[in-house]
């Protein structure tokens, strides 16, 4: 039986949690690095992981706005959509595999936040479940994708709704005469990438980061039971989801 891939490598020297420590704490001095499959390197600000509201693209805002009841916001990084449903008066709690990143949501105020795994997480059920940031990358492999759904499904209350984005990343693969694209023809879907990040002269091992055309997730929603309605597409080939279970 197929199962889901479970990403901890990323977390094995908690790179993100001491960068994100060290940007709350007044200690900023660079950003965390990230490599991929795809490309050489890139960075990812750290001044953007605490963003407030306004700041944030109006894709995330939407998805914020499509909240409803009780709130679990998956890998809740340093908790800046935790922090703004809980100011909205929403009973929201930040979960996140990173022990650094749920200190940070605790110093910063959110009352509610767990360093748990949210695939070994079974102990309550909610009305919205909040992936953002590509927060679907979290399954790592397409093969996984039916399983994590499902998983997802069994987390909710009647009534309930996953709220989740994610990137269709054809255009990153070079394009011929015929507007097709040349995508490596090694088994595997081309949304599937490995990523390692780095901070301080500290280097996380690789991960696998899943990012799923709509398509390709309509499709996952549709053998795990669930509805799939996109809600709103973004700027740049990134798009808000909407999943509730058929029944409801």
């Amino acid at each position: 039986m197929t199962t889901f891939v479970q990403n901890t490598n990323y977390i094995s020297m908690d790179v993100f949690g001491k960068a994100l420590l060290d940007y709350q704490s007044g200690e900023y001095t660079e950003d965390i690095i990230t490599y991929s499959s795809l490309n050489d390197e890139d960075s990812m600000p750290l001044p953007y992981l605490f963003r407030t509201y306004i700041e944030m693209p109006k894709l995330e805002q939407k998805a914020l706005q499509l909240c409803k009841g009780k709130v679990l916001d998956i890998g809740c990084g340093a908790g800046s959509h935790s922090i703004y449903l809980q100011q909205q008066g929403f009973n929201v709690t930040g979960i996140d595999r990173s022990k650094g990143a749920i200190k940070v949501c605790k110093q910063r105020g959110l009352e509610n936040a767990i360093c748990n795994d949210i695939f070994d997480f079974k102990e309550q059920q909610y009305h919205t479940l909040l992936l953002l940031m590509n927060g679907l990358g979290i399954v790592g492999s397409l093969n996984g994708l039916h399983h994590f759904l499902s998983h997802l499904a069994s987390l909710l209350l009647p009534g309930g709704q996953i709220l989740l984005d994610s990137s269709d990343i054809i255009y990153m693969f070079e394009e011929d005469a015929d507007g097709g694209r040349w995508i490596p023809n090694n088994g595997k879907y081309y949304g599937e990438v490995e990523f390692s990040m780095s901070y301080k002269n500290k280097k996380s091992e690789t991960f696998s980061w899943l990012y799923a055309d709509q398509k390709t997730l309509k499709n996952a929603a549709e053998s795990a039971e669930l509805n799939c309605e996109i809600v709103s597409l973004g700027d740049h080939f990134d798009y808000l989801a909407r999943l509730t279970p058929r029944k409801y």
